[in-house]
């Protein structure tokens, strides 16, 4: 039996609604007051989000951050920074108890990734999940050796021809999973990696030079060029496919965007909340 979910396409909107709302829909579904939901947005102005995890001081080059004029915030899930730019982000947003979602975090990513790996199909992408097979590469996945996402992939990402082509992080509040990822159309690796701190000079240029065999925007990887309604069409198509569900356009009211607005303020537009770490 298919199930039929919410859909909701933001469009580009503020770093501190985006989190915000992802939250939101986290909360609501928790209550039962809204169905598990899929959500597709972009970010404006472009920006620098961190894992909730991450240290600012030690690991972010805020005069980087300040000269592109990016925004910037904390994320509700864990993970390690992404520029979001020229991308396509998701969030999915489903209960723990949900009949198709694994009790493992581990393996609910790659129940949820399905649908991301069904939209690079549609795209005419060979992805493939990302598995760690040595107990080697599992510890290394705990130790990262940069702050900068794009730089591994972590269990069951997407990988194309061996490199890293989209990026997720998880976080379980109120029994619900909020899981949320970046798939990037095209990449400034000179721009991200001035971004973040590193030990010295040498350091920095090493991975830089190296993180091209690791990580690929999906447009350096095809001939026609992909636009944001290209991949918002695909990855739509993807998660029905992936997931064996039905999307829905589902409309925020009044009230529920209030609600998020005051949300953001409180919260992801706070120093306290951005800088806390």
């Amino acid at each position: 039996m298919r199930e039929t979910w919410n859909f909701i396409n933001s469009g580009k909107c503020s770093p501190a609604y985006n989190m915000a709302l992802d939250e939101a829909l986290l909360e609501w579904h928790s209550k039962g007051k809204i169905r598990p939901t899929i959500r597709f947005y972009g970010w404006e102005p472009a920006t620098l989000s961190i894992g909730y995890f991450q240290k600012v001081e030690k690991e972010i080059n805020l005069e980087a951050v300040k000269k592109y004029e990016l925004g910037f915030v904390r994320r509700p899930t864990g993970g390690r920074g992404v520029l979001h730019d020229k991308e396509l982000t998701y969030s999915v947003i489903v209960s723990e108890n949900h009949p198709k979602m694994p009790k493992g975090v581990t393996e609910s990513y790659r129940i949820i990734s399905e649908g991301v790996l069904e939209g690079f199909k549609q795209l005419g992408l060979d992805a493939y999940f990302a598995i760690p097979k040595t107990k080697e590469d599992q510890e290394n996945l705990k130790n990262p050796r940069s702050a900068v996402c794009f730089d591994a992939p972590s269990w069951y990402e997407l990988v194309v021809e061996g490199r890293k082509v989209a990026g997720s992080a998880q976080t379980r509040q109120k029994n619900v999973i909020l899981q949320h990822g970046s798939i990037i159309l095209e990449l400034d690796e000179t721009k991200l990696f001035d971004l973040f701190k590193f030990p010295n000079e040498r350091v920095r240029d090493r991975l830089l030079k190296g993180f091209s065999q690791k990580a690929v925007p999906i447009n350096e990887l095809i001939k026609n060029k992909v636009t944001i309604y290209d991949a918002e069409v695909a990855f739509k198509r993807g998660f029905e496919k992936g997931l064996q569900i039905d999307l829905v356009p589902y409309q925020l009211s009044e009230e529920q965007e209030t609600y998020v607005h005051e949300l953001a303020v409180k919260r992801y537009a706070n120093d306290e909340w951005n800088f806390r770490r």
